[in-house]
This record gives C-alpha cells, structure tokens and sequence, in this order.
C-alpha cells in the first residue's frame, strides 16, 4: 500500500532572487519528492513565496513600485528558476492570497478561542513626526548586547542576538531620521508558554534530528515566553480580525503558508483538504528547513497546530549553510551567486548532483568546491555513468539495426541481480536523506559496468569473426546496467533520466528492472551530457563578481543616502580621541562560539599581554583562516562580561555588516603590541 506524504520546504522571501544557498534545500526536497513518486508513493510537494513583512513594503518603496508589484515580480522570477532548475512542487503559491487569509484568520481564531491569545500593553517605539509606531525595520541602532551600531530593531547581525527594538541604544527612525520616543501600545501575544510539556515531549521524539532536538532543549529548559504576533500600522500584511490597525506578524502567516498553498491545490484536485491536516490525519507531513528557522518550525509552529485543533508535522528535515570554497558567499567578495546567473553558464543537473553528493542527513555545512565540483561531475556523470551508454550504443545502432539481444547471457543473470537487488539499500539512502552515500553506492554500480565493458572488449570482437552475437550480447549487457543505473539516479538528475528513457524507447521504473530489456529496439544515440569546462566556471564566477559589484554600488548608495537621514551626533573634541588605544595585535587562536551563530573568540597577542575578545564576524570570516592574522584593537575598552565569558577590547572592522563586513588589518611587517597610528 502506497503512503500518503505532503511535503513542504521553507519560503523564499519575496524581496530578492534565488541563489544557489536557497537551490540546496529545494534541490534536497526536490531528490526526496521524486524518490517517493519513484517508490509509487502519493507525494505531493507544496511550497509558496514569503510576502509580508516590513522588508517587503522597504524594497517596493526603493524601487518605486506597490508591494503587490515588488511581490508578482519575485514570484515570476522565481517560478523561472524553480522550472530551471527542474524543481517539481505540485503547487507554488504566495502568503499574499485569499487562502492565507482565510486559513490565517481561521488559526488566530481558534487559537482566541480557546484562550491561547492574550493582549499586552508593551512599550514601543514611536515617531512623533511622522505620528507613527515604528515597525522593527524601521528603527536602527547600537546592538544593546554587543554594541554593534548600525543595527535593526529585532535582531544583530554581528552578534546573532534577538531582542525588542526598545532595547536599542541611540534609536532612529529610518522614516524621519529623529529619535524616536517610547509610547504605550497594545499587542496579541500567542501563549506559546503554555505548549512547553507537549513541546519538550514532541522535540525528543523522531520529529527532529537528534542535533537539533538537543539545541531545542537549551531553549526549552530556559522557559518559554510568550510570543508578540501582532504589529501596528503601517505593516504589510493581513489585518487581524476585529483589531483595526493590527497586522500578523510576518511568522504567523507565513508557515500558515503552507496550509494555503495546499488549500489552493485542493481547489484544482479536488481532494479533501482537511484529511490532510486534520489531528490523527493518515497522510505524513514533513518540512523541510535551514537550521537559522527551527525555533519557528519546531516551536512557535507546532504549538500552533495543536492549539487551533490541527496536525503536527511528522517530521521536520533541518540542513546547514552553503559554503562557497569553504567561505560563505559574499558579494563584496564576488561569489553571491544567483540561480539565473548559474542556468546562464551551467546546466541545472551539474548542482544537483554535486548537492546529493554531499548531502546527508544531519546539519553540517555543505562545501561546494568548484575545482572538486568540476572533477566531480566529469568523472562520475560523464566519465562513469553516461559513457557506459556512449561505448555500446554505436555498436548496438550500426550493426544491429538498434536492436538488442533476444536472450541475456545466462553465466551474468546472477551479476545483473545485484544490481536490481542494491535497490533497497539505495532506497533506504534515499528514505534517510543521505543521498551522498547513495551516490557512492551508484557510483561503485556504474564502475562495475564500465569494468564488464573494459573487460569484454566489444571493439575487438566485432572485428573477429563469428563474435557478432558475442557483441550484440555484451552491449545488450552493458546498455541494461546503464538503465539500472539511471533509474537510481533518476531523482537527481531527472533531465538525464528523461533523454534516457527516449533513447532506450522505454520508462524508467524501479518495477520493471527485476526483467532486462531483450529483443527490444532502441533509438538512436545522441550525446546525453558534456564535461564542464573550467572556462565556464570561470566565466559563471566573473559575471557573478559583476553582477555583485554593481548590486554593492546599489546598496553602497542606499546606505548612504539613509545614513544622511539621521541627525548628527553631539560635537566631540580632538581630546576625545587620545582616550583610545588602538593596538595592533597578532591573532593568535580564533574559534567559534558554542551557541552563538555569528560570535568568534579571539585570543589577540598585543605584545604586552594577550586579550580575549568576542567579535561579530563569524558570517565574514571562518575562524581558522584568522590564525596568524594581525588587525587593530581598541585595548583599553573596559572589558565586559558576556554570557560565553569576558570580552576584554574590540576588533576593528568596517563594511555593512553581516558577511559585508571586514576586520581592519595593518600594512605588512607591523608588529604586535605597537601603537596604530
């Protein structure tokens, strides 16, 4: 009996293109989806554009277009590298429709109902020119935890921490450039508190990987507070019932997506929509997700369900970041590469097959190497897989007339059910998202044939006498291990599954390999796949160093023109100065934070002492490469305790922020501990 599986992967927000970090979760969901199809199960993939939220009304208001415009755009645009990049959901829909709306109003109202929405008078930011409350993307300042300035009210990019924009040091309001003063409001809080004994219950059970369920209990044993789900005018988004002026919260609606965007396929299908999501419902609900949004998948969003009446998910599917040559991809660095600019250089099955080499099943970083990339692809997919087809094709169509043998050599029916019976180790891989050793697997089937090949020697006998029948049987062999194999691969590379099945005149199914292809007539052969030229690595990487480049310029000018905006601080004088210290220091040990995502320690040697320092700058650098490195520190800054240990000085750096963002670093020969003058 086939299983009933709805699948969904996290939204991409509606202000910016994909790039190829967002393709390695939907490539990884996408490889899932097409296994079960493969396996006969009922697999439906359902996804959607994220398109409220303070983000969304900024990008329209600089390009000059209404928030509706800005998100039909993002929505074409990556509807086009959803179909690029052979990407399979049954239904992409957007968190701006009438189903959202519905299903969203529908949970805010149970969950009211049954008492689980309470209302708070909190205190928040306020712009009196402007006689407006400040949404948080509205107001920037000093980061009240690291001191980090230049930051927005509800997170730090430097330093990770979340927090209430009341708890800015120095506020402005981007809107007028003024202070904004503080003001009583009233706002919806969902009584997240209260799901702490189910959540505890569900989080260590096989809902989420054990990595992630550990973390989850850091928060839990912490205690939960009460979440702000409500926003004041102007927000956009949908109004929240009887509250004029009230909006949902951006992550209230946006997971309620993925109920809509289903609702919406229901609506064409005609199937029951409440079978789907309905407690003690058949049908196994699994989301897949990037490590930086699992409280909102593993906390905030079960405890919903329950509390409106409906399903948990079966399980939550969390990956880790996408690195570039073992750096994240950064424009200022010119290696933020988008999806379009890739299709233009690349084919689309070359990513996904490097992605499932890597992937597994657990939250680590994925690498993509290009030198190991384009090693990679041409060895196994075109030296090993498509070459099998390649070197018995020709035999096959010029001296047969395209038709293979009537009989298989008997001494290798027992060789070609090994290869039929890996399928459920293969499958297996597949269930548990480790298709890197699924992979390997593949790839140790696909040497075995090119062995038997080698080792029989077609072009040989075809010369010989009387080897004819020989020739025809050891191709018949050889092109029936390469359709075995491409029915493995053929969630991965679905592209080259389908130019497979054209040219052996037959569907590749997982049922139908337990008899081989006998007595059966193929096409023509046609080149399948080519190698990957390092010229157009090197061209993808230059048109994406441009494309960044001006995108820098973009930004560089838009920061300028808001930093404009805001007042000037009060005068300073020269003396004020000489109370710095400024030291340059050599990096003597560099690590990463347990429990800080963007927090590197520092053990700086500034020749008279050596000084621990936490610096915001995990995103820009990976903390090996900073051995050895000299930069300048302010050394007499009072040092201050952090929840990891004591910080005692700071790292100069300089950029935007966040992977922008760069430590500031001597002329060579300096030495530590000196003066920087």
């Amino acid at each position: 009996m086939s299983r009933k599986i709805l699948v969904t992967s996290a939204l991409p927000y509606a202000n910016g293109e994909l790039h190829i970090g967002h393709l390695l979760e939907y490539i990884q969901t996408d490889i899932w989806v097409r296994y079960q199809r493969l396996m006969g199960n009922q697999c439906q993939w359902v996804w959607a554009d994220d398109a409220h939220g303070t983000p969304i009304m900024l990008r329209a208001q600089k390009d000059g277009i209404t928030p509706e415009e800005l998100i039909e755009k993002m929505k074409a645009s990556h509807e086009r590298d959803i179909a690029g990049f052979l990407l399979s959901p049954d239904n992409f829909h957007t968190t701006h429709s009438d189903e959202n709306k519905e299903m969203s109003e529908l949970i805010y109202n149970k969950l009211n109902d049954a008492g689980f929405i309470v209302k708070k008078t909190i205190k928040q930011l306020y712009d009196a020119k402007e006689n407006m409350f400040l949404p948080d993307r509205y107001v920037k300042g000093v980061c009240p935890n690291c001191g980090t300035a230049d930051q927005y009210g509800d997170n730090c990019e430097s330093c990770s921490a979340t927090y209430d924009a009341t708890e800015l040091k120095d506020p402005v309001s981007q809107v007028s450039g003024t202070t904004p003063e503080l003001r009583d409001s009233e706002q919806h809080f969902f009584a997240l508190s209260e799901f702490s004994e189910m959540l505890k219950h569900w989080t260590a059970g096989p809902a989420v990987q054990d990595e992630v369920g550990n973390k989850l209990k850091e928060w839990l044993d912490d205690g939960l507070q009460n979440w702000d789900i409500s926003r004041n005018a102007p927000y956009f988004g949908f109004e929240i019932p009887n509250a004029p002026g009230k909006y949902f919260y951006v992550w209230l609606d946006a997971p309620i997506g993925y109920i809509a965007s289903h609702l919406n396929l229901t609506k064409r299908t005609g199937e029951n929509f409440e079978d789907s999501w309905k407690e003690n419902s058949d049908v196994e609900l699994y989301h897949f997700i990037g490590k930086d949004i699992i409280n909102f998948h593993c906390l905030f969003w079960p405890a919903m369900l329950q509390g409106a009446g409906f399903r948990k998910p079966t399980g939550v599917f969390c990956h880790g970041f996408l690195m570039l040559d073992d750096a994240k991809m950064s424009k200022s660095r010119g290696t933020f590469v988008s999806a379009s600019t890739w299709l233009e250089h690349l084919q689309p099955e070359y990513l996904r097959y490097y992605y499932a080499c890597k992937l597994n099943s657990s939250v680590t970083d994925l690498n993509l190497n290009l030198d190991d990339f384009v090693a990679r692809v041409n060895s196994d997919l075109v030296g090993k897989v498509v070459n099998i087809a390649s070197r018995c094709a020709g035999f096959i169509s010029k001296q047969f007339d395209g038709k293979l043998s009537s009989e298989f050599p008997a001494e290798l029916q027992g060789d070609y059910d090994k290869l039929v019976n890996a399928k459920q180790p293969i499958c297996e891989l597949y269930e548990q998202r480790e298709y890197g050793k699924a992979m390997r697997e593949i790839m140790l089937l696909a040497e075995h044939a090119n062995t038997y090949i080698n080792d029989a020697e077609p072009w040989v006998k075809i010369k010989q006498d009387g080897k004819r029948d020989e020739v025809q049987a050891i191709c018949t062999v050889g092109l029936n291990y390469f359709r075995i194999i491409m029915t493995y691969l053929s969630p991965v590379v679905p592209e080259l599954a389908q130019k497979t099945e054209q040219f052996l005149n037959t569907e590749l199914t997982l049922d139908s390999l337990a008899q081989p292809l006998l007595n059966h007539k193929i096409e023509k052969f046609k080149p399948l796949m080519t190698r990957v030229e390092p010229a157009q690595i090197e061209k993808l990487m230059a048109a994406t160093a441009e494309q960044n480049k001006a995108a820098q310029a973009d930004t560089a000018a838009g920061s300028a023109s808001a930093a404009n905006c805001e007042p000037i601080k009060p005068e300073i004088e020269i003396g004020d100065f000489e109370k710095i210290d400024l030291r340059i220091a050599t990096i003597v040990d560099a690590k990463p934070v347990d429990g800080a995502d963007k927090l590197v320690e520092l053990t700086l040697d500034i020749g008279v002492d050596t000084r621990t320092v936490f610096a915001g700058i995990k995103a820009a650098y990976d903390p090996v490469e900073l051995i050895g490195r000299q930069t300048v520190m302010v050394a007499n800054l009072k040092p201050r305790k952090m929840r990891f240990g004591v910080s005692s000085g700071m790292v100069l750096a300089a950029g935007p922020g966040g992977s922008e963002l760069f430590i500031l670093s001597p002329d060579d020969g300096a030495t530590a501990g000196m003066r920087a003058k």
